[in-house]
């Protein structure tokens, strides 16, 4: 009796073993596998939304880069804190006054968009921005989570509120 019950004990100790290894490993990061837009067409002008925004970015184009966001502007940093629309065309004006140049990247695949009910839209995604200091090479300088939230009054598209979070400098 003895010798069946260890047989069946180790029997069920394997085939929960087995279970185990053979179960997807669910901490595995799916985040960009499982998504499809909903809506292409808002997907799309979201992404050209994005792209224009940061060509002007990359450009040092204040004036169009002021274009795209709302006036009551909220940006959440995680290790910035909160601030408005004046405090981040200040910050962008200097930055863009300095020798230190900064370019934004997405990373490929990372874009998410949803609608928002009678507003606008969420963009969800990861950026990376890469810095080139005075008579160096370009380099990565650090990567982060984003929320973009844009609201479309009147045909046109701004956005209102920023998460910016997860930074990881390089």
């Amino acid at each position: 009796m003895k010798t069946i019950n260890t047989t069946i004990l180790f029997f069920f100790a394997i085939t929960v073993l087995i279970a185990s290894c053979a179960s997807p490993n669910k901490k595995k990061n799916n985040q960009f596998h499982n998504y499809s837009p909903g809506s292409s067409l808002l997907f799309d002008t979201i992404v050209q939304m994005d792209s224009s925004l940061f060509n002007a970015f990359n450009a040092r184009d204040l004036g169009k880069l002021k274009t795209y966001f709302s006036e009551d502007l909220e940006f959440y940093h995680d290790l910035g804190g909160v601030t408005n629309y004046q405090q981040n065309m200040d910050a962008f004006k200097k930055t863009f006054e300095s020798d230190r140049k900064v370019r934004r990247e997405v990373v490929e695949g990372s874009l998410e968009v949803y609608p928002i009910k009678d507003y606008g839209s969420v963009e969800i995604g990861i950026h990376r921005f890469y810095v080139t200091e005075k008579g160096q090479k370009e380099k990565l300088g650090s990567e982060a989570k984003f929320v973009h939230i844009w609201e479309k009054r009147d045909f046109e598209w701004k956005i209102t509120r920023i998460i910016s979070y997860g930074h990881r400098e390089y």
